[in-house]
């Protein structure tokens, strides 16, 4: 999907492990809990229904009693390839009463140079909110979570 540029937020990574490790830290909740946001914050997997219309919630906490609650929805699974949640839906395409952070996400996994391209996307409905979520540290926090998933991935056997 190309980025527009006024609304979204992109990173891309090469991981230097194969697909289907990354695609296996990714789709189940246990192993997710384990990379999903920048240590030493803890992520608490609240619903993780890993299909299209599915809830997908995470609660995070940090080191000095901060938190991050975020409800949202899978809107599409395209097993070790794609991953498209957000928080504006919950589970079953119940819309979200006002959420903290509006956007949808886009995750792709794809072959290269013997290991993964992973490319994570933010998609914003405002310049305001992208450039919120730009303040708050996108790139260095999901960069820090993207370094967490590969050397998680790396302990799985595929």
């Amino acid at each position: 999907m190309p980025i527009e540029p006024a609304l979204d937020l992109q990173i891309t990574r090469l991981l230097r492990v194969p697909r289907a490790r990354v695609w296996q830290a990714w789709a189940d909740p246990g192993h997710l809990k384990a990379w999903w946001c920048p240590r030493p914050w803890v992520t608490e997997v609240r619903a993780f229904e890993f299909r299209a219309g599915g809830a997908f919630h995470t609660f995070m906490r940090g080191p000095d009693g901060a938190t991050s609650d975020n409800p949202g929805a899978f809107l599409q699974i395209v097993p070790g390839e794609r991953i498209v949640c957000t928080s504006m839906l919950l589970g079953d395409w119940r819309p979200a009463h006002d959420p903290w952070m509006p956007m949808s996400a886009i995750f792709t996994l794809a072959d290269e140079a013997g290991g993964t391209r992973y490319t994570a996307q933010a998609l914003h409905p405002s310049e305001e909110d992208r450039a919120r979520h730009e303040e708050m540290g996108f790139h260095e926090g999901w960069g820090i979570c993207i370094q967490q998933l590969e050397d998680y991935a790396r302990t799985l056997v595929a």
